[in-house]
């Protein structure tokens, strides 16, 4: 594992640190790589159930570090291999995920927390999409998350204002779950992380690509997208187990994975 990100182990889910505290956990190559090689580790870790995303030192993350990219003129290019497959690694985790958010989590950094499946933020904690103070636009999935997250309308001010946001407002907007303070966030993380890891996962993730689809599909798609992940869900072992323990009138013991 790449000292850029740490990995805690701890009993059913494991934490992610992303670890350049002196560039504000800013991204190179080598952190995009070393962050999904340790998805990878994550998820074919069958006793992994979850996994929390964070950051060490004053922030959870800058974003793009722009001197890793000084003189480069085809930034399509960096987002094809950088950070759309760790976008759409997060998209497609075989486990649910956690951002905890401290300090500032600024342009990629913010739409990377925003990928996840559950943001809590510390109330210290600012979101800034601060593409357009560099002549860009919002990329790793910001503008297709921004605008299911608060509507178009607030979406294009923070795109375009690019004025920071901060955690009291982006979980009054519904950008985020939750804000806590910030002596409280990783433990509030990790509680999250532990009732993920003792659900059903496998339902968990479909739960989350029905969701994925349900804004943009007409009603008749979206049921057949729900007969189908359905009937899936219905045949996996968890249903079983969760039907005996409703029945037996005791806590589910959900151990399957996808």
């Amino acid at each position: 594992m790449s000292e850029t990100v740490l990995m805690e182990r701890h009993p059913g889910w494991r934490r992610l640190v992303l670890n350049r505290p002196d560039r504000l956990n800013a991204f190179d190559a080598a952190m995009q790589a070393a962050l999904a090689a340790a998805l990878d580790e994550a998820e074919q870790d069958r006793s992994c159930r979850a996994v929390v995303l964070a950051g060490a030192g004053r922030a959870f993350s800058a974003g793009q570090d722009l001197d890793a990219v000084r003189g480069e003129t085809d930034l399509g290019r960096v987002l094809e291999e950088g950070w759309n497959p760790l976008i759409r690694r997060l998209a497609r985790l075989g486990v649910p995920t956690v951002a905890a958010v401290h300090g500032i989590a600024a342009g990629a950094g913010a739409a990377l927390a925003l990928a996840c499946d559950i943001v809590l933020a510390a109330r210290s904690a600012r979101f800034l999409m601060a593409f357009a103070r560099i002549g860009l636009v919002p990329d790793s999935g910001a503008s297709w998350h921004l605008p299911r997250l608060i509507g178009p309308a607030r979406a294009r001010a923070v795109a375009m204002l690019a004025d920071p946001v901060t955690a009291d407002q982006a979980a009054s907007w519904g950008m985020i779950w939750a804000v806590v303070e910030d002596d409280a966030l990783a433990g509030e993380a990790a509680r999250t992380a532990e009732r993920l890891a003792a659900g059903p996962t496998a339902a968990l993730v479909a739960t989350r690509t029905a969701l994925a689809g349900g804004t943009a599909a007409t009603l008749e798609a979206q049921l057949d997208r729900e007969r189908d992940l359905q009937r899936a869900a219905g045949a996996h072992p968890d249903y079983g187990e969760g039907v005996a323990a409703f029945l037996e009138k005791r806590a589910p013991r959900f151990t399957a994975r996808a």
